[in-house]
């Protein structure tokens, strides 16, 4: 039986892409990206409100999707699966569209003078820091299939070995221990980390997924007290947000213990809330589940794009340069999804299914 609340869960989830990429063009932290127009604390804020949980609740819902996908499929059809849905995309991703942005960056941010095409040899022989904000190579947001590729191939192994070694593996746990099962995340943050993205702790809750969460006793368990984990997980985002952006004070290890406790309590909240809240299928959840994935593929460039042709319109209104860029990128989206639909060749190159059924990562 499908679980809905899972794919109703992720296309939410990938829909808060674009305000979050948005915001990034005002981040106080100073990170390099592609359009960078000024320091803005409000909306940074949103930036440092969502990123504890919402890329890890995707790594999350894949592992929990695994279980199930495992069940229907052999390992050898899985990992096929996955080449297919996840390293052709990523390829496809970064060689098509991450130029485009890189120039648009290396435009806006350096004052490129020379056309697109120029810019490919630029792209293909510039390796500084990967963000893509000077012009040089990055994958962008495509580090996320990337990641979830190589966490799924690993994955396989750890599951067959796991087999093995302990052929009946019981998921039932006490209660108490679930907030416990958080305790590793700090450590494995720092840990196989690539701008700030640690494998090892996206490998964690990825499996923590497939052997805890995808038990259907557990998240009864976890429904009974989805309120407790929510207010804890809001809590430790505000004080997060807080001790981040507007303290002036630097509480690293306060910042630290906010920021995990954050991820993890919402993660659990959000998976119980989505059980009790979101375990339906209907039109417009059947539809954005399946362009949920094409969605994540062609979000990002439309932002970048959008925000470099309306700063020249309204620079010094932030209010419209934040909102009209998002609601744009939103429709222009939802177009490439409908083009690529269509045209079975970029639904190749995108993972996109052409016949009735939901995209998954």
């Amino acid at each position: 039986m499908r679980k809905h609340y899972i794919d109703n869960l992720r296309w939410i989830a990938i829909l808060l892409l674009i305000p979050y990429h948005a915001a990034m063009a005002w981040n106080v932290w100073d990170e390099p990206n592609y359009i960078y127009f000024e320091s803005n604390k409000i909306i940074s804020s949103i930036i440092i409100f969502l990123s504890p949980y919402f890329m890890p609740l995707l790594f999350f819902l894949a592992g929990i999707s695994t279980k199930f996908s495992l069940q229907k499929r052999s390992a050898k059809q899985y990992i096929l699966e996955r080449f297919k849905k996840l390293l052709l995309p990523f390829i496809a991703g970064t060689l098509l569209l991450m130029p485009v942005m890189t120039y648009i960056a290396d435009k806006a941010n350096y004052g490129y003078q020379g056309n697109l095409f120029q810019h490919y040899s630029i792209f293909f022989t510039k390796f500084t820091d990967l963000t893509g904000a000077d012009g040089g190579f990055s994958v962008g947001q495509f580090w996320f299939i990337l990641y979830l590729f190589i966490i799924s191939i690993l994955s396989i192994g750890i599951i067959a070995l796991q087999k093995k070694i302990i052929p009946e593996c019981k998921k039932e746990i006490p209660f108490w221990l679930i907030p416990l099962l958080g305790l590793p995340l700090p450590i494995l943050g720092n840990l196989l980390s690539v701008g700030g993205k640690s494998l090892a702790e996206y490998t964690y809750i990825f499996l923590m997924g497939y052997y805890i969460f995808s038990d259907e006793a557990i998240i009864c368990k976890i429904s009974k007290h989805n309120y407790f984990f929510l207010f804890t997980g809001i809590i430790a985002t505000i004080v997060n947000v807080y001790l981040f952006i507007w303290s002036d004070m630097k509480y690293q290890m306060t910042n630290t213990v906010a920021k995990f406790v954050s991820e993890w309590f919402m993660l659990i909240a959000m998976i119980g809330l989505g059980k009790d809240c979101l375990d339906f299928s209907g039109k417009v959840s059947d539809y954005m589940s399946k362009s949920s994935f094409p969605f994540y593929i062609f979000h990002f460039i439309w932002v970048v794009l959008f925000q470099y042709l309306i700063h020249g319109i309204c620079s010094n209104n932030t209010f419209l340069l934040y909102t009209i860029p998002v609601f744009l990128a939103y429709g222009a989206t939802f177009l490439c999804y409908k083009i690529c639909i269509r045209i079975p060749f970029l639904c190749f190159l995108t993972g996109i299914k052409t016949k009735k059924g939901t995209n998954q990562f």
